[in-house]
């Protein structure tokens, strides 16, 4: 009998067990993730919600983070999500110098390009913002100190440099729109390198909108969501000797 008893109990321990049910596919799971996924903001911006929640909601839904620094200022981030889900995202990192970023090399000689016609650095920076380049210490705008650098490099010298523009009380420039709403101007080039805000540019590279209450709306509406895109075209003449930002 003890024999007996021993086969059976290693036959108990040897034999393959079931293998466990796979509980992150199904219909309802995946409704659930969906809700939850709804519900993370609200969940996140809840004064209620701890550091220590805020720490764990990542844990939950992410099973590992692969970062893939290469040789500019652009990192491959994937995202593995519990389930085996991938998201691939590009993080636009900081680095110490134009030469290491990815568009450098292009911006350096875009920027002596526009400089040799004796546009001011602020302007510079907004004509190259909206064309997709930054600085090497920001993730989305040119700084008029990264233009300054670059200029004097190259030994181009502009007679007048204005920090501020002198305009017509009927339009705004992109600076004095940001600072009535409250926002970003950085935010503002991105809307128009996007096409969600439409907007003609000066001949000196500026963007004015229509000093109105309908424009400084408009625009807050569609910072926050409430309109998909916005119209704000409009044909400002330049006066002689004036500039505009």
């Amino acid at each position: 009998m003890d024999v007996r008893a021993a086969e059976a109990a290693l036959a108990e321990q040897t034999a393959p067990r079931p293998a466990p049910q796979d509980t992150t596919t199904g219909k309802a799971f995946e409704s659930k993730v969906v809700a939850l996924a709804g519900r993370l903001p609200r969940i996140w911006a809840d004064p209620a919600t701890t550091d220590a929640h805020r720490k764990a909601l990542p844990r939950c839904l992410v099973e590992k983070v692969v970062l893939d620094r290469g040789a500019y200022d652009i990192t491959l981030a994937r995202i593995v999500w519990r389930g085996a889900a991938m998201t691939n995202l590009k993080v636009k990192m900081r680095v110490n110098s134009v030469a290491k970023l990815s568009r450098g090399h292009e911006m350096y000689d875009r920027v002596l390009e526009i400089a040799q016609a004796g546009m001011p650095d602020y302007e510079i920076a907004a004509v190259l913002t909206i064309e997709g380049h930054r600085s090497p210490d920001s993730a989305e705008t040119v700084l008029p100190i990264t233009v300054r650098r670059i200029r004097l490099a190259a030994g181009i010298k502009v007679a007048v440099q204005r920090n501020k523009w002198d305009h017509a009380p009927s339009i705004l420039s992109a600076n004095k729109v940001a600072t009535t709403l409250g926002i970003p101007v950085n935010w503002l080039y991105v809307q128009i390198r996007r096409g969600c805000l439409l907007i003609d540019r000066q001949p000196t590279g500026a963007h004015l909108f229509p000093n109105s209450p309908y424009t400084l709306n408009a625009v807050r509406s569609l910072r926050y969501h409430t309109i998909p895109s916005l119209d704000l075209r409009i044909n400002q003449p330049i006066k002689k000797g004036q500039q505009h930002g």
